[in-house]
């Protein structure tokens, strides 16, 4: 694998200070970071610009290196993975109007009993977590979750936490989803390798976070079964949606950056109009599988097929990121859009609808590599990567570690995973292509460390759910630092085979 610019400039670039202001400077911009969106609620956005801001001129940078490096950055960033998450947006969005999602999640429910219900729903979340987003994730699964209670009489919680651990693992650590994509942009990460070590961790952590812990903490959080009537009025997951939560009083985001549920990708109004026909189950699962497989296979034959083999060239193109997005989308729209009764204007609508709850995400994303990029031009990243050496330090684990504090102090996995990123990225620069991949796993997993208040995924769960906020923390909260160890836990092993 060459080496990303990114990194080979952070192996050029001396530090524009001294030892001693260079972590001051990463420390106060840090700060303000967290200050301005725990305390001040501003919008990550921002808040990323301001500190990217003091970061450079307390660092030496000065005022014109300093916006010439974020403008660097943001363009970098938003180049190499703006485009691959529309496109997921694209496929998503595609998935949810033409009740592609339904159906799969009808399908396995109507099929399985009271005792296999946890890890089914739990199955169904990881399969449609793909492609959706976490928020449209629980606006899909939560009537199903009520619907599905009720009718078993078990716990909200028994059948909650599997279908929320399956959403969540998938959020943070397989692409196209944002996190996982910044992630292997800063660090110059094989998307292939890093998707297929990123399903071999998901698989256990869905299993140990979502019906396993489901039991322990249906009894931490003992709930009755919904009503009867809700059996009846949740319907089949189309229809009885609830809208999302007016207010969640949340100052800060999840991985995607989105503030909650907001237009056709996270609302109960499906953009692209339809006749109502049912699509196959099999055409929902083939277009949540095929970019996936594409990107796996191009990554297989790197490995096991000569450099000047015509097929691994072939397969090469189909598995490039972009080019196995845009295919997904493609057959998308032939598989799911043309058979649900949409026309032309309907597919465009469900397609361009999905763009528009993206513009957060993006902004953010951006923001977030400028910060990381003015790290690495201020010789940050180089600092911190000397000292992890000489104390001999994992950076696997230090990439954790530090997704891991950043996330607590600001409730934004975007933030944590971009920073925690910016200041390993140094590290992964002499480090073999799976170990790079390994450590944008690492990371992700940090990036889900905890969530509590000022995570706005907190406040969704909790309003979605109603639960109280010690509900909440005892539940999601645990779930979620589940997810963090044990995806760590399962990177370092696997990292001991490769």
């Amino acid at each position: 694998m060459t080496t990303s610019p990114v990194l080979a400039q952070a192996q050029e670039t001396a530090p524009a200070a001294g030892a001693t202001q260079l972590v001051i400077a990463a420390l106060l911009g840090i700060a303000v970071i967290v200050l301005l969106i725990t305390w001040l609620h501003v919008h990550p956005f921002l808040a990323l610009i301001a500190g990217t801001a003091v970061l450079g001129v307390v660092g030496g940078l000065g005022p014109g290196k300093t916006v010439d490096s974020f403008t660097d950055g943001v363009g970098s960033t938003v180049g190499g993975v703006g485009v691959l998450i529309a496109l997921g947006a694209m496929i998503g969005g595609l998935l949810r109007d033409s009740g592609g999602a339904d159906r799969v999640v009808e399908a396995v429910t109507s099929r399985v009993g009271p005792k296999g219900m946890p890890w089914a729903l739990a199955g169904v979340a990881a399969l449609i977590g793909i492609p959706l987003f976490f928020e449209v994730g629980v606006v899909l699964l939560v009537p199903v979750v009520v619907l599905v209670a009720a009718r078993t009489r078990l716990s909200v919680i028994t059948v909650g936490i599997p279908a929320l651990a399956g959403l969540s693992v998938l959020h943070g650590l397989v692409p196209p989803h944002p996190g996982p994509l910044v992630a292997i942009d800063a660090l110059g990460a094989d998307l292939g390798l890093t998707l297929l070590f990123g399903l071999l961790v998901a698989i256990p952590t869905v299993v140990v976070a979502g019906p396993l812990f489901g039991r322990v903490a249906a009894r931490w959080v003992p709930l009755p079964p919904p009503p009867a009537s809700a059996a009846v009025e949740g319907g089949s997951g189309v229809e009885g949606r609830p809208d999302p939560p007016a207010d969640r009083d949340a100052p800060a985001d999840r991985a995607d950056g989105a503030d909650g549920p907001a237009g056709s990708s996270g609302t109960g109004t499906r953009t692209g109009e339809r006749t109502g026909r049912r699509v196959s189950v099999g055409a929902a699962v083939a277009v949540v599988l095929t970019p996936v497989v594409l990107m796996l296979v191009r990554a297989i034959a790197e490995i096991a097929l000569p450099e000047d083999n015509a097929v691994r060239g072939v397969l090469e193109v189909l598995g490039e990121p972009i080019v196995a997005l845009l295919v997904g989308v493609v057959v998308a729209m032939l598989a799911l859009g043309l058979p649900s009764g949409m026309d032309r204007r309907g597919l465009t609508a469900s397609v361009g609808g999905a763009l528009p709850a993206i513009a957060g995400i993006l902004l953010i994303v951006g923001a977030g590599g400028g910060f990381k990029q003015t790290l690495v031009d201020a010789g940050v990243g180089t600092l911190i990567g000397q000292w992890a050496g000489a104390a001999n330090l994992s950076p696997l684990i230090l990439g954790w570690l530090v997704a891991v504090a950043i996330r607590v102090a600001t409730g934004s996995a975007t933030v944590a995973t971009i920073t925690a990123a910016g200041i390993v990225a140094p590290l992964a620069a002499g480090l073999p292509p799976a170990t790079v991949a390994l450590l944008a796993l690492a990371i992700g997993a940090g990036s889900l460390f905890f969530s509590h208040v000022n995570d706005a995924g907190f406040w969704l769960v909790k309003e979605y759910f109603g639960l109280t906020v010690g509900q909440t923390i005892k539940s999601w909260s645990v779930m979620e630092t589940v997810i963090s160890v044990v995806g760590l836990l399962l990177v370092l092993l696997v990292s001991v085979f490769v």
